[in-house]
């Protein structure tokens, strides 16, 4: 749309193609407020706010916003779709429902198994959705060097070259924080890169010294999601750093973070609300972005600050907010009719200036995205798993002491755990009244047959085995269970359909969640994976589990990026140290 043609209609001499009549404006520039505003749109730009009559000719289209409120587009400024376990496009048909029309995706998941190639489809797939697809390129596949396995490498080349493609906006959250503060050229050379293109280095520092956070921050990494209390947050926003907060399906952290906010008082404006990981169902159900700033109006937010920090704030920190992040003359008209702000819940979407959605109903066609049949077959087992295999033995009789790793619910991160465990015939036993399980992660990419053991405490299992090749960042396929020949026939079984979450009992399939694309995605509709998980959900807790989300929860405990113990194909890691640990306490 010529900017011409937007000056005319703004002067009266064209008529607009929509307008939104009779909404309070959510001015996210002003913070307030503006009732009885028409938006006028020509093309994909808003032209006019104002009184728009004399722009409403017999082909414009009218929405009546009386009574209701008009504000932007909500965006979301980290997350990753392979989290949602949909493909690209059917992430987007839920979103966009919800009032999300603009997304900044890590796609590092992919990248470790597929490598660039994995990046190139998802981005690619995303550049021609309604909904807007901004990529932050990825910058630590594998997360971390000597400690596992991915499927692929990124070189400082490929990711100097995706910087260059149509819709990458910077480089994604950049992991491996000691290898930044300790000079490691890799890293280094990334930031540098990203930076000599005035592009955005989005970080990830979950924990650290102050003298290491600040050294982190002078790297040119400024911004963090990995926030989880209060002072933490109030020191890095006190350097610099733009402090997303996290509210996932699994990681909450407004409750906490956003008191910065209600009780220290801090300036917003380099705030932002962010999902990072969400499954199917909260999508669905809660919803995506809007969630997450609901969530914030229930802490003590005024509405309209919420909206901003999924908004503006957004926009500003990606440099991009010439174009986007509000609703005035010039600006693509992504917006949002709301009945109320409390809610959060959109009765009208706009992107582009077109109506996609209305009362969460799809209006508008998006076509399936089609991934080639190689991407579907990345499970690559040596040979089909025993139950002997996850057999740990020791020369030590009677009782060992072992390392192990216990999970937080509703936390991204784990606690270091230490158990006394009997031995029969040289065979470490589990036990289930201390809730101490069998854990094991197999190499998947290469077939190289490689598998270590470990145990977990936390998840409640009382019988049969659950297993994933969602298994952050190198997504290695992932085993856990009380029945070793319900470990077998779970990784065996996930091998066969190449890859997704499945849960076994006394050797019957209770559920399964088949993911073709690169052992992370399923291709099916919204639908029928929201179903699948449910099913998913209640197999888990027929085996005992009880605490919220623990197929995520699980998915996270071979990242070994965030402290303090996960589990990796090469052993058990030390994340303090970032090194390898024994399991048997010798």
């Amino acid at each position: 749309m010529s900017r011409e043609l937007l000056r005319k209609v703004a002067l009266g001499e064209e008529d607009a193609d929509l307008v939104i009549q009779n909404g309070t404006l959510v001015n996210v520039l002003t913070r307030e407020l503006q009732p009885n505003v028409d938006i006028a749109i020509k093309g994909e730009q808003v032209a006019l706010i104002g009184k728009a009559d004399h722009i409403t000719g017999p082909e414009t289209k009218i929405v009546d916003a009386k009574g209701k409120y008009v504000a932007p587009g909500l965006m979301d400024g980290h997350m990753h779709v392979e989290s949602t376990m949909l493909s690209v496009t059917e992430f987007a048909k839920a979103a966009l429902k919800k009032g999300t029309t603009a997304i900044f995706m890590d796609p590092h998941e992919i990248a470790n198994v597929l490598g660039t190639e994995g990046v190139r489809l998802m981005h690619e797939e995303g550049q021609s959705l309604p909904l807007k697809v901004f990529t932050t390129f990825p910058s630590c596949v594998p997360a971390t060097d000597g400690l596992e396995d991915a499927g692929a490498t990124l070189t400082e080349k490929d990711i100097e070259e995706g910087l260059k493609w149509d819709g990458v906006i910077g480089i994604g959250e950049v992991m491996n924080f000691p290898g930044v503060v300790y000079n490691d050229p890799k890293m280094i050379n990334e930031i540098e890169a990203t930076m000599a293109t005035d592009k955005i280095v989005t970080g990830h520092f979950p924990d650290g010294p102050n003298g290491m956070l600040q050294a982190y921050i002078a790297s040119g990494v400024d911004s963090c999601h990995e926030t989880v209390a209060k002072e933490q947050a109030l020191e890095k926003a006190r350097l610099g750093m733009h402090i997303m907060i996290r509210e996932g399906s699994a990681w909450q952290d407004v409750k906490e973070v956003i008191k910065i906010i209600t009780e220290d008082g801090i300036d917003s404006s380099n705030v932002s609300l962010v999902t990072d990981d969400i499954y199917p169902e909260t999508l669905v159900e809660k919803g995506q972005i809007n969630h997450v700033v609901r969530r914030a109006i229930e802490e003590g937010v005024d509405p309209i600050v919420a909206i901003q920090m999924a908004t503006i704030n957004v926009a500003r920190y990606f440099q991009i907010d010439k174009q986007y992040g509000s609703i005035t003359p010039g600006k693509v008209a992504d917006l949002l009719v709301l009945d109320d702000l409390a809610s959060m819940e959109p009765s009208t979407v706009v992107t582009n200036g077109e109506i996609v959605a209305r009362d969460n109903v799809l209006v508008k066609d998006i076509p399936r995205y089609e991934y080639p049949d190689h991407v579907k077959n990345t499970v690559k087992l040596q040979r089909a798993l025993q139950a002997d295999d996850f057999v740990l033995q020791t020369e030590q009789e009677n009782e060992v002491q072992i390392n192990g790793i216990h999970i937080i619910e509703n936390s991204a991160r784990t606690a270091k755990m230490t158990a006394t465990l009997p031995v029969e015939d040289g065979t470490i036993q589990m036990d289930v009244h201390q809730d101490i399980i069998q854990l094991a992660c197999i190499e998947r990419h290469k077939g190289t047959g490689q598998i270590s053991l470990a145990f977990a405490k936390g998840f409640g299992l009382k019988s049969g085995a659950v297993a994933s090749t969602v298994a952050h960042d190198s997504h290695n396929l992932l085993v856990m269970g009380v029945n070793q020949e319900d470990m077998a026939i779970a990784a065996n079984k996930l091998a066969e359909s190449g890859g997704g979450m499945i849960v076994v009992e006394d050797g019957e399939v209770l559920a399964h969640v088949p993911m073709s694309i690169a052992g992370l995605m399923s291709d099916q509709t919204v639908e029928t994976v929201v179903e699948q998980v449910k099913e998913l959900e209640q197999a888990w807790q027929q085996l005992g589990c009880t605490i919220n989300a623990p197929f995520m929860t699980f998915s996270l405990i071979a990242l070994p990026v965030i402290p303090e113990v996960r589990i990796s194909n090469r052993g058990l890691v030390d994340v303090t140290t970032f090194e390898l640990m024994d399991v048997v306490v010798e």
